[in-house]
């Protein structure tokens, strides 16, 4: 887990000023991987005591912007937002209560990440999101 120290290096890192409330945020998504705007407002909230809706959206567009957050939305949901960064990896989302797991990239031949056209991109990456039930959903639809 990052300490305090290690998230100053990080802002530092990407030329950003280190401020209580990038600290915050930035503990606070470490802490909660794929939360989303109104639970990391909670969480800096019961950290720092009061800060505005529109103070934490700021630094969760200027993390994002500097590569120390991504940002994720799969269909049907609201953003959330995570720290690990710089890789590739995907997302399993859960159809009923829209739990949100991690997948490493996907291997195989199925589903297809291989563009058949590429329009001319220069693609560096595939998004992929997988959908199907979470294991408490998934027992309790069974049950």
């Amino acid at each position: 887990m990052p300490t305090t120290s290690d998230f100053e290096r990080m802002l530092r890192g990407v030329s950003l000023r280190v401020t209580r409330p990038r600290l915050a945020v930035l503990s606070a998504v470490h802490d909660h991987p794929h939360a989303d705007t109104e639970s990391i407002i909670g969480v800096v909230r019961d950290n720092l005591g009061e800060v505005s809706h529109q103070a934490v959206y700021d630094v969760l567009r200027a993390l994002t912007a500097a590569g120390l957050l991504r940002r994720i939305q799969p269909p049907g949901s609201v953003a959330r937002y995570e720290s690990r960064v710089g890789d590739n990896h995907h997302h399993v989302v859960c159809r009923s209560c829209g739990a949100i797991a991690d997948v490493d990239c996907a291997v195989g031949s199925a589903p297809c990440l291989s563009a058949s056209q590429t329009h001319g991109f220069a693609i560096d990456e595939a998004e992929v999101v997988y959908w199907g039930l979470c294991p408490t959903c998934s027992t309790a639809t069974r049950s």
